[in-house]
C-alpha cells in the first residue's frame, strides 16, 4: 500500500528574500532547468512561485471562494508544479502546469470565463478514460457546485500522472493516479449530497388526511464564521421559508422547526471550540427565521460540534482539508407541518 503523498498549502520560502514580490498578469517563467544549480536561480524561481500564490491569495480575499473551480484548479496547477520543481523534474513541466495556474489567475481577474478543458501539459498521457468519463459526468450533475474543488484538483492529478508515466512509466504515475481516484471518489459523494430534494410525483400516494408533512433543509458557513453574513447558500434559506409560507396559504399549520448546528473535524482549537461553533451558528439561523416572523416557541436548536459529518475528508494540507470539510460546517434544519384543520 502505497504512502499518500500531498502537496503544499502554500510555499515555504523565505518570506524576507521575497517580501517585494508583486503578482502581475505576465507569465511566471522558471529559470531553464540546465540553470537551476546557483541558490540565486533557485530563490529566483521560488520567488515567482510566491507571487503566484500571491496572486491567488488575493482573488479569494477579493471574494471568490475556495471551493471555485477555476481557483481551486489554479491552486492545483501551482501545487503539482511546485511538487515536480522540488522533485527535480528537469523536464518542461513545471513551467507548463504553472503557466496554466497563471492563465487561469489572468481569467479570473479580468472577469473573463476561462472553461473547463484540462490540457494534458508537457504530453502527458490520458491515462484511465473511465476517471475522466466520470469527471465529465459530474461537470453535468446538479450537485457539481459543492464538488467543483474536488473535480478540478482530479483532473489536475490525472495530468500530473500522465507526464509521471511518460517519464517513468507507471510505478511513478500509480499514487498519482490513486490521489485523483480518491479526489474523484469525494467529488461524487460531495455531488450526491448537494443535490436538491426530488420533486414531488405527479400523483402522489394518498396519505392519511391528518398525516403531517416534513421540509428539510441546509445552510453552510464559511470556515470559523458564524454570522449571517458568513452563510455561503443564503437562499436554501429563503427557499425553505417560501415553501412555508406556500404550504401555511393552503392551510397547513407550522409546527416545530428544529435546528442543528455542526463544526467541521479541524481541531485547532479542540471539539469544545467546535461545538460552541455548532451552537453560534444555530442561533444565526434562529435569529434570521425570528426576523422572518416566525414564533420563538416553535424553534428547537441544538448544537452537534463535530461529532456528526456529513463527509470525511482523509488527512492532508490545511488548505484543501478545509475546502474538503466545507460541507459539515451546516445547521439541518427540520420543519414539520401539519395539516389543515377539516
Amino acid at each position: 500500500m502505497y504512502q499518500r503523498k500531498f502537496h503544499l498549502p502554500c510555499l515555504v520560502l523565505s518570506c524576507a528574500a521575497f517580501a517585494g514580490t508583486a503578482a502581475s498578469a505576465q507569465t511566471p517563467q522558471l529559470n531553464p532547468p540546465a540553470q537551476r544549480l546557483s541558490d540565486e536561480a533557485i530563490y529566483a524561481d521560488h520567488a515567482q512561485y510566491q507571487a503566484q500564490q500571491d496572486r491567488l491569495e488575493a482573488i479569494n480575499a477579493a471574494g471568490r471562494p475556495l471551493a471555485d473551480y477555476h481557483l481551486a484548479k489554479a491552486q492545483c496547477w501551482l501545487d503539482v508544479s511546485f511538487h515536480e520543481y522540488s522533485r527535480n523534474d528537469r523536464s518542461d513541466f513545471p513551467q507548463a502546469a504553472l503557466e496554466q495556474s497563471a492563465l487561469l489567475a489572468d481569467a479570473m481577474e479580468t472577469g473573463s470565463d476561462p472553461g473547463t478543458d484540462t490540457p494534458l501539459v508537457n504530453g502527458a498521457k490520458r491515462l484511465r478514460a473511465d476517471l475522466w468519463q466520470r469527471l465529465g459526468a459530474l461537470h453535468q450533475a446538479p450537485g457539481f457546485a459543492c464538488a467543483a474543488a474536488l473535480a478540478a484538483c482530479g483532473e489536475v492529478e490525472l495530468v500530473h500522472a500522465g507526464n509521471e508515466y511518460n517519464q517513468q512509466q507507471w510505478r511513478h504515475a500509480q499514487p498519482y493516479v490513486q490521489i485523483a481516484e480518491d479526489l474523484i471518489a469525494r467529488a461524487d459523494a460531495a455531488s450526491a449530497e448537494c443535490l436538491p430534494p426530488a420533486a414531488p410525483q405527479a400523483a402522489p400516494p394518498v396519505a392519511a388526511p391528518d398525516a403531517p408533512r416534513a421540509l428539510h433543509g441546509v445552510v453552510h458557513f464559511a470556515f470559523d464564521r458564524t454570522a449571517q453574513s458568513d452563510i455561503t447558500d443564503i437562499d436554501a434559506l429563503e427557499g425553505l421559508l417560501a415553501q412555508i409560507r406556500s404550504a401555511e396559504a393552503d392551510g397547513w399549520r407550522l409546527g416545530m422547526i428544529s435546528l442543528s448546528g455542526h463544526a467541521d473535524q479541524l481541531q485547532g482549537r479542540g471539539s469544545a471550540y467546535n461545538l460552541a461553533l455548532s451552537q453560534r451558528r444555530a442561533a444565526t439561523v434562529r435569529d434570521w427565521l425570528l426576523r422572518a416572523g416566525i414564533d420563538a416557541a416553535l424553534i428547537d436548536s441544538n448544537a452537534r460540534g463535530d461529532s456528526e459529518p456529513t463527509l470525511s475528508c482523509p488527512p492532508g494540507d490545511v488548505i484543501r482539508l478545509r475546502d474538503c470539510l466545507a460541507p459539515n460546517r451546516r445547521v439541518q434544519i427540520g420543519v414539520q407541518l401539519l395539516p389543515p384543520v377539516r
